[in-house]
């Protein structure tokens, strides 16, 4: 029987990963897979979640069970963390998921369930896995426009003229902040418009929050998915753990689901405990009690808040040291999206060929579609991978 099985394409970072530790040049430069690294490549665990697990092994007398939707006080933290006062616990339901991937998987599936002819609006770029868990789940996927290859911002005229097509009973994903790939991000003003087509359209926003804390700061990253819940009745929200505290392995995520009234909520909630139930059962605990214990504790939340500064300041400053070697080399301000961008990434505009030469004559590794991590850059690094785009022609 397993013979039938087709050969899969293998995920393109991945291999890219793959090809890089196969690399022997010593100053070879990974700025492919979407990690954050200090300024030695190494990526840390942060303090507060260090003290965190310490206090939890201290306490921690079992490891049955726990609740099949997540625990109340991880539900409620995350909540209060992403919405602030716009979080309603009585209309809003929560799941524990398996990452922020799983979160994702977790809100189409009950997206399906709740609309069997469901489309699905994804940005034109997009994190690829959007786009082959969609595939993957027989999903219709219509994309719409984003991203201006030229000016390298948004385009927001042709993304408005594409979401106004959606309609009742569609689903339209959008990056809560720090846009994967490409690091171009709505302002507030573009955020109301896109509410008030929502309003107009009936279509439901699923925000991928992924990064929140990692472009303007933890409040201002989850402005867009404030307002947004502030105005459409029904909002999925899907959160990932695993950059703001650092806790990539421990797969954490969250789902909320924003309803209109306790009745709906209720039904939601069951469905989505039932979707927990046929994927993996029980959620992962230990990375959403870390979680839950940081945010809940006043000392720990406070020293997590002023590393996670750290972390956002530093990629800040590096992608203006980067903008401005690329202006010296260059003799123009052509560069200049790089400081403009926020959160891990920025797509440079380059070639498939121009990323394929970076590579072979540098040792530069980024994703074929020239999105590059700026959290793999140092101060060192910074001034190669400037020689290498402007020699490459870019």
């Amino acid at each position: 029987m397993l013979g039938n099985l087709k050969p899969q394409a293998p995920d393109k970072i991945l291999a890219l990963m793959g090809e890089f530790k196969a690399d022997p040049r010593q100053g070879k430069i990974d700025l492919g897979v979407g990690v954050y690294k200090d300024a030695t490549g190494h990526t840390p665990i942060m303090r507060a979640v260090l003290e965190a697990e310490k206090r939890m092994l201290a306490t921690e007398t079992t490891k049955t069970y726990a609740g099949l939707s997540g625990e109340p006080d991880f539900q409620k933290a995350m909540g209060e963390m992403i919405l602030a006062d716009g979080y309603k616990p009585e209309t809003t339901a929560a799941l524990a998921t398996v990452g922020g991937t799983g979160a994702i998987r977790q809100a189409l599936e009950l997206a399906r369930m709740a609309n069997p002819d469901l489309r699905v609006f994804v940005s034109d770029p997009t994190w690829p896995n959007h786009i082959s868990i969609m595939n993957f789940m027989g999903l219709p996927v219509v994309t719409y426009r984003y991203f201006d290859n030229d000016t390298r911002a948004v385009n927001f005229e042709a993304m408005v003229e594409d979401i106004s097509t959606a309609k009742k009973g569609d689903v339209v994903l959008l990056h809560g902040c720090c846009h994967n790939p490409t690091g171009a991000n709505l302002n507030i003003e573009q955020w109301a418009e896109v509410a008030s087509i929502l309003e107009k359209t009936g279509a439901t926003p699923l925000i991928d929050l992924a990064y929140q804390g990692f472009g303007d700061g933890l409040e201002e990253d989850a402005a867009g998915t404030r307002l947004i819940a502030s105005r459409i009745p029904e909002v999925l929200i899907a959160a990932s753990c695993s950059k703001n505290f650092g806790i990539y392995r421990e797969r954490t995520g969250c789902l909320l689901a924003l309803c209109t009234d306790k009745a709906t909520k209720d039904l939601a909630q069951g469905a989505m405990a039932f979707l927990n139930r046929q994927t993996y059962s029980f959620p992962p605990f230990h990375g959403a009690k870390i979680v839950a214990t940081v945010l809940n504790d006043a000392d720990l939340r406070a020293d997590w808040m002023a590393e996670l500064e750290e972390v956002r300041g530093g990629m800040l400053r590096l992608r203006t040291t980067l903008a401005n070697e690329l202006r010296d080399l260059s003799g123009s301000d052509r560069f200049g999206f790089i400081a403009e961008h926020r959160g891990m990434f920025s797509r440079l505009g380059a070639s498939p060929e121009q990323v394929a030469l970076m590579k072979q004559e540098f040792g530069i590794y980024m994703v074929g579609d020239s999105r590059l991590n700026i959290a793999g850059l140092n101060d060192e690094t910074v001034p190669i991978l400037a020689r290498a785009i402007i020699e490459a022609g870019v």
